[in-house]
């Protein structure tokens, strides 16, 4: 089942410790005695990845990990806005954080150095049946929604646009993502998993704002612009 999956990945998500406490605080992780939250480490401006290579804290690594950590942050806002209407969305976005958590264990363990030499320690591998999970789940919303018709506003209530707001982040942690597959730094499936996450957000939102009974703006060409009555 998908508890006993979450379970196996579980200690990929422990690989993304050392390389997000220098990126964010607080850390996703409760404290305890044997993680520190500071560490002084990355005072100087360099910070370590999870093969124990230090590079700038502007390498495109850190860029692509502090994107991805946004990314999930931003679904732990939409998902405290989901209502009781929606908890299978709710849980689904659950599982998309522990994911992206996989997501960030595969790029904090680049596929060369960046001398050029091979790294001490293979990175994990990224599941590709995630990709198909969320295809599944979008397919499964989809069927419940009525087609598109025009380009619509990011609105239809809070999880709604949360979701919608999610989704622009998410693109550009693909964009972060990107160069460093392009580079073969890291795996494709990386990059591949974020561009059909942000699919799925999009659909998701629209879920949300159908299941809240909320209605999604239109957009509207030019003219006279008029104050709508509430």
């Amino acid at each position: 089942g998908e508890t006993a999956r979450v379970m196996s990945v579980g200690p990929f998500a422990k690989r993304l410790l050392r390389p997000l406490a220098r990126l964010a605080q607080p850390l996703l992780f409760a404290p305890s005695r044997s993680v520190r939250i500071y560490t002084r480490g990355g005072d100087k401006g360099r910070s370590s990845l999870y093969t124990g290579e230090r590079r700038p804290k502007s390498d495109v690594v850190f860029c692509a990990l502090g994107d991805t950590d946004e990314l999930s942050a931003a679904l732990g806002v939409a998902s405290e806005f989901c209502s009781p209407h929606t908890p299978r969305l709710q849980s689904q976005i659950e599982w998309t954080q522990c994911r992206l958590l996989d997501v960030g264990s595969v790029l904090a363990t680049p596929l060369s150095a960046a001398d050029g030499t091979e790294p001490p320690r293979a990175p994990p591998v990224f599941d590709e049946a995630e990709i198909a999970r969320l295809e599944e789940w979008i397919d499964e919303m989809e069927a419940e929604l009525p087609p598109l018709s025009n380009f619509i506003l990011y609105s239809g209530g809070k999880c709604s646009t949360m979701l919608h707001l999610a989704r622009t982040v998410c693109r550009r942690a693909e964009r972060s993502v990107t160069p460093l597959v392009l580079a073969e730094e890291s795996p494709a499936v990386a990059a591949r998993y974020l561009n059909r996450l942000s699919d799925f957000l999009f659909v998701a939102a629209r879920f949300a704002a159908l299941k809240e009974g909320k209605v999604e703006k239109a957009y509207r060409h030019g003219g006279i612009f008029e104050v709508r009555r509430l």
